[in-house]
């Protein structure tokens, strides 16, 4: 599994095929802050939810500070998905290099 700091996936996400940003936190934190276009499987929903996913899609996962989204991130890989990033730092990381108008909370 890779680890992506915000500032290197800012860039990635400004060249071609965006990967899907799997946002893993709880309702009431993706309400307060998310990255645009994320798409929103609290953590405890992802065993249940795996076939929403492709295992062979370019996936970044990310959480309020990399923890919680480290272990989705291993999670996905020891279930097939070969393209696995955890965002490090998580939301708070791009709230404060990136993206201002993201709240820190």
């Amino acid at each position: 599994m890779k680890q992506l700091e915000a500032q290197q996936l800012h860039r990635r996400l400004q060249q071609g095929e965006p990967p899907l940003l799997l946002d893993v936190r709880e309702d009431w934190e993706f309400a307060i802050a998310s990255i645009e276009d994320s798409r929103h499987i609290p953590m405890n929903n992802i065993p249940d939810r795996l076939d929403e996913l492709d295992p062979g899609q370019e996936t970044v996962v990310i959480c309020h500070h990399g923890m919680r989204s480290e272990q989705v991130a291993h999670y996905l890989e020891q279930n097939g998905f070969s393209d696995v990033s955890n965002l490090s730092g998580g939301i708070d990381s791009w709230a404060r290099e990136v993206d201002n108008s993201v709240p820190v909370y």
